[in-house]
């Protein structure tokens, strides 16, 4: 059994119902991201001209699978403790800029392509990228939450697992990265460090566990990855249809 599987199959072993319920869908997720790197293979994929339609760098599946096992591994106990370490040590904390932040890197890697500055792509196809990353990552992220029903810390309700605006603001930061990040490291420090401070008002805020973060983090991170890589074969296909 690979190293992969036997961590899924590990994670299904809970105890206690609830958690087999968590645990078992965020397993699923765990193994999209284990095996994004098989599917997509260059072995399986075709090329033209000798060209690889497909290219998967060590970075484009560490951080998302890191983030998602932490998730996995602090949900519980370890994230219970900090929420109340954290609500004890700032029970007047309150802001919502956390409902407006997440959108920022993506907006400015939008800007730049408006303003002339060169990125990976050209504006419009940014804009197709922002639209399916933000769509798919947030179709991940809220059908978990309704799957999963985890209490908020606040118990404001029951869709806690995993964090929609982390989700977001990680998934805007990897866009603001994959334009940006090779012309200067700087857009990618600004877009990453917006998206943790997002993370971390989630958390100050008292409507989300640590745990929710770090899931949302790696979900955010992971589609927009899978997206930039998948991208070369959908404009191929899109010029085979057009032809």
């Amino acid at each position: 059994m690979s190293n992969g599987l036997k961590k899924i199959y590990d994670c299904l072993k809970y105890r206690n119902a609830a958690r087999i319920r968590s645990g078992s869908v965020s397993c699923l997720l765990l193994f999209f991201f284990l095996t994004q790197n098989f599917v997509a293979s260059p072995t399986f994929a075709q090329s033209t001209d000798s060209t690889k339609l497909w290219v998967i760098k060590p970075m484009d599946v560490i951080p998302p699978v890191s983030l998602a096992l932490a998730g996995l591994v602090t949900q519980g106990k370890i994230s219970r403790h900090l929420q109340s370490n954290v609500v004890k040590n700032h029970p007047d904390f309150h802001t919502n800029i956390d409902d407006y932040l997440p959108y920022a890197p993506g907006v400015v890697s939008l800007g730049l392509a408006a303003s002339g500055v060169k990125g990976k792509h050209k504006l419009g196809d940014q804009v197709i990228l922002a639209l399916l990353s933000n769509v798919i990552a947030q179709g991940v992220t809220q059908s978990l939450k309704r799957i999963v029903a985890y209490p908020r810390p606040n118990g404001e309700d029951n869709h806690s697992f995993p964090s929609g605006h982390t989700t977001t603001a990680f998934t805007n930061a990897t866009l603001l990265h994959e334009e940006y990040g090779q012309t200067s490291v700087l857009y990618s420090i600004g877009g990453y460090s917006t998206a943790t401070a997002v993370g971390t008002m989630r958390i100050l805020n008292n409507k989300h566990w640590l745990a929710d973060v770090l899931m949302g983090a790696g979900i955010g991170i992971g589609a927009t990855k899978a997206l930039y890589i998948s991208y070369p074969w959908m404009q191929r296909t899109v010029r085979r249809m057009k032809h």
